[in-house]
């Protein structure tokens, strides 16, 4: 088959969905992937699949841009003439399901978590939520990354209960996100948070907690890794992380194609975010044994199991985020490696990446044969 996988940064394939077009690939399935480029082009490329630009602004709704955009989606639907489209990310999922259905292109949408549009305000989610209702009305499968957003979904009866199928994130590679060794007990403890710098990600929060523990474990360690001035309404400014790190509250260790020497080093991985899909960076660390700090929302609360995995805190709150912090570092060694030894073997049992592909080649079964078979 012809298969279109379309997000809204070119990255997102290659950084979160990679195992899942490496399956395909292997299925003997043409890959193509529609997305803004960016530098992961070349690797995706090299992957084996076909990359074809698009022009989208990922920032809040317009409706004008955004009819442009669906009748782009529409026209290059047509040119490509895809056996299936998997979709990710709210613009590609909204506006691609509605270019798809005049054609009856087979669609499968991935709702990774519900952003910035549940978090700002009751009119814009509210507008969302029709246009989610109104465009997922007719598919045969909506993907939810976390049983959270797929209650919603169903609560406020945007997708109905035979479309709503639940995935483990986009899964995780055991065998390259290993367990590694914890850091040596004499070294200065170490809590790295890994996200774009991003308000919703709780970026604040973290360096507010950080300035608070500081104050009483000077020793400690306050490390960022992620994209800095990403094109969001919420996104952090280069002065401001420039004066969080003059004032020598916490580190910045720029971005990285490979998390894993980052993860290795830190004692716990925090992630004060207000609301994810599947975080990414928690489900990699739990992977690679470290105990882990999140925020008790949705997304979050489904990979971390209180007090055995890790610490689950108040969202918007860093006097709640830096109590988990102190809670964390009057453990013993033996009860912190204890932590990520539980949180590697809810990764084993859970969210291995073989999960992810079933679930897709399944669907794509049901689409294909549901509509007679591919063109």
């Amino acid at each position: 088959m012809h298969i279109l996988m379309t997000v809204n940064a070119a990255w997102n394939i290659w950084n979160f969905r990679r195992p899942l077009v490496e399956a395909l690939a292997s299925d003997g399935h043409r890959i193509t992937v529609l997305a803004p480029p960016d530098d992961a082009v070349p690797e995706l490329e090299r992957l084996g699949c076909r990359v074809r630009p698009l022009e989208m602004s990922v920032k809040g709704l317009n409706p004008i841009e955004d009819l442009k955009l669906q009748r782009r989606f529409g026209r290059i639907f047509r040119e490509e003439r895809p056996d299936a489209v998997l979709s990710y990310t709210i613009k590609n999922n909204i506006f691609g399901a509605r270019a798809a259905k005049p054609d009856d292109v087979p669609f499968l949408p991935n709702v990774t978590g519900l952003g910035t549009a549940f978090l700002s305000g009751k009119l814009l989610q509210t507008v969302t939520e029709q246009l989610y209702r109104r465009s997922f009305a007719a598919l045969p499968a909506v993907f939810f990354q976390n049983q959270d957003d797929r209650d919603l979904f169903l609560d406020r009866r945007l997708v109905k209960g035979q479309q709503a199928r639940l995935l483990p994130g986009s899964g995780i590679d055991l065998e390259r996100f290993a367990p590694a060794a914890t850091p040596a007990p004499d070294e200065p403890p170490a809590f790295l948070m890994i996200a774009r710098l991003l308000r919703d990600k709780g970026v604040v929060e973290f360096v507010d907690a950080a300035r608070r523990v500081k104050a009483r474990h000077p020793h400690a360690r306050f490390q960022l890794l992620g994209a800095v001035g990403s094109e969001n309404r919420s996104a952090i400014g280069r002065e401001t992380l420039d004066a969080w790190v003059a004032e020598g509250v916490v580190e910045y260790l720029g971005t990285t194609n490979d998390v894993r020497p980052a993860i290795s080093a830190a004692s716990c991985v925090v992630l004060p975010s207000y609301r994810e899909g599947a975080p990414r960076t928690l489900i990699e660390a739990a992977a690679m044994a470290r105990p882990l700090i999140a925020t008790d929302v949705p997304g979050c609360r489904a990979v971390v199991d209180r007090d055995v995995s890790g610490y689950l805190c108040d969202v918007r709150s860093a006097e709640s985020l830096a109590a988990s912090m102190e809670r964390f570092l009057a453990l013993t060694p033996e009860e912190q490696r204890a932590m990520g030894a539980a949180g590697r073997t809810k990764m084993e049992r859970k969210y291995d990446q073989r999960l992810v592909v079933d679930a897709y080649r399944e669907a794509l079964d049901l689409v294909i044969g549901h509509r007679g078979g591919s063109r």
